[in-house]
């Protein structure tokens, strides 16, 4: 079987023995799949189902079910748990009009800001049951299609319905997986009413960001120019997913894989189950792919409410100003790929000139956003599409410390962070109240030292092992000047 993985490292990536294992553990699915034909002739379509190629991007790590940085492609069927709970965690990122030194001058009023909207119920997103079930059926084009039901209200004033229509042609997938159902979601879905919506907007926890990056240095000026960045520009970084949406539709999943797997063999003791393409299981079949939209759809709009947050926050503080989308893509996804079928956990799209023929970046390659730890650099790479790395790139740096390892880490180096870096979070250390709380101020800097620089992989080295083997070339680096964590 690992004559069948593509390593995507040089000399200076290592990657650790528990996430190896763990690989190990996941691909006795091939075992699993023998004795299910050996159980239930009848349980796949074709004669040779079986795992076809693997890709393992430089940040992967040890993961919950499945290492994080793992590329797959399966013939046959599907393994809804090769991509995670977090179904579309992605990235987003956009370019504006406002000069870095502006941005660092407002800081303060930044943060308060930010903080309201993010954090003090300054959200104030109104949905009703039919934006809900268009953006959970259509994603972004759903939402388009039903905006008027809230027009001008709320954050709604900051959705440009012309732009976003523009805009959807800068996303991966036009942002929709269409699906004609919403399954297992209707206490999320409301009344016909407008009603506040309690998750759209939501960051999410452990490594998701919304990060306002300064552009330190561009690489690749012709490539940089078409997608309007520029020295000193102030850029946003957002990565986001689909938040219990995701968890829901993973779960329903699951109980459908367990209900369709032979009763007469035991269960796998890896606790990953294959998903047949059979017309004997065509139910199934049918169900993840409405439930993966589902989430997919969400994720998507997830990622651009808090797009929308991030204007109003810009608009507030410096008037009108340039706002402009370059790039929206998933991680955590299942593509149909050539009569097969991709998956992906922790990594992102890669694909070069001839794999985004017909869109916006047909003369150059997809836009490849690889954050950094918080607090290091990020990069904004352009895609080759290597078919032998399965179109794939890292999506992080990915971690070289478990989060209990990190919290234990000298405290100097925490102090160090919190003094060039602004953190904003819904715990606001300096209120009064607050920096008196002992118990408070421990949990806050717990929650800030897991996901610090130190917890995580240099940057640099996993950047350089994709360009050493083809991944992708980098267009442009950019550097944190305000990162929110939730």
């Amino acid at each position: 079987m690992f004559d069948k993985i593509k390593f995507i490292k040089n000399d200076d990536i290592i990657f650790e023995k528990n996430a190896i294992q763990q690989l190990k553990a996941f691909l006795s699915i091939e075992n699993t799949i023998e004795q299910i034909i050996a159980a239930d002739p009848d349980f796949f379509d074709i004669d040779s189902p079986e795992i076809s190629q693997i890709a393992i991007t430089p940040d992967f790590h040890k993961g919950t079910i499945i290492p994080i940085g793992t590329v797959l492609l399966m013939n046959g069927l599907v393994i809804p748990q090769a991509m995670g709970k977090d179904i579309n965690c992605g990235m987003r990122l956009y370019t504006t009009s406002v000069d870095i030194d502006k941005v660092e001058a407002h800081l303060p009023e930044l943060e308060d800001k930010i903080r309201y909207i993010f954090f003090e119920g300054g959200r104030n997103i109104s949905m009703n049951k039919v934006q809900r079930e268009a953006m959970l059926r259509e994603g972004l084009i759903g939402i388009l299609d039903t905006y008027s039901y809230a027009r001008d209200i709320g954050l709604w004033q900051y959705y440009d319905a012309i732009q976003e229509e523009r805009d959807i042609n800068l996303i991966s997938e036009n942002g929709a997986f269409i699906t004609d159902r919403v399954i297992g979601l209707d206490s999320f879905l409301g009344g016909n009413n407008l009603s506040y919506d309690s998750q759209i907007g939501t960051i999410g926890g452990g490594n998701h960001f919304v990060e306002i990056q300064c552009v330190s240095r561009i690489n690749d000026a012709r490539t940089a120019k078409a997608w309007g960045l520029a020295n000193k520009q102030t850029v946003i970084m957002i990565h986001a997913g689909s938040l219990m949406i995701g968890q829901n539709s993973n779960f329903l999943m699951l109980e459908a894989l367990k209900e369709i797997y032979p009763q007469n063999i035991a269960h796998p003791e890896n606790g990953i189950y294959p998903l047949p393409l059979s017309e004997k299981y065509k139910k199934a079949w049918s169900e993840f792919w409405s439930l993966m939209s589902n989430a997919a759809n969400f994720a998507f709009a997830n990622r651009l409410f808090i797009g929308l947050m991030m204007k109003r926050v810009f608009t507030e503080v410096f008037g009108s100003c340039e706002f402009n989308l370059l790039y929206d893509a998933p991680h955590n996804l299942v593509w149909p790929h050539e009569g097969k079928f991709l998956h992906r956990k922790g990594a992102c799209s890669a694909r070069g000139l001839y794999q985004m023929a017909n869109t916006a970046f047909s003369y150059f390659g997809e836009p490849v956003l690889i954050p950094g730890s918080m607090g290091s650099k990020s990069f904004i790479m352009c895609g080759l599409g290597n078919e032998e790395c399965l179109f794939s790139a890292s999506h992080g740096a990915g971690r070289k410390l478990s989060r209990g390892k990190a919290i234990k880490e000298d405290h100097a180096k925490f102090t160090e962070l919190t003094k060039r870096l602004k953190i904003v979070t819904p715990v606001d250390p300096k209120r009064p109240d607050i920096a008196g709380r002992a118990d408070i101020i421990k949990k806050w800097e717990e929650s800030i030292k897991s996901e610090a620089p130190y917890a995580y992989k240099d940057i640099n080295s996993v950047i350089k092992a994709q360009t050493d083997n083809q991944v992708a070339t980098v267009v442009a680096e950019v550097k944190p000047i305000l990162t929110i964590k939730n």
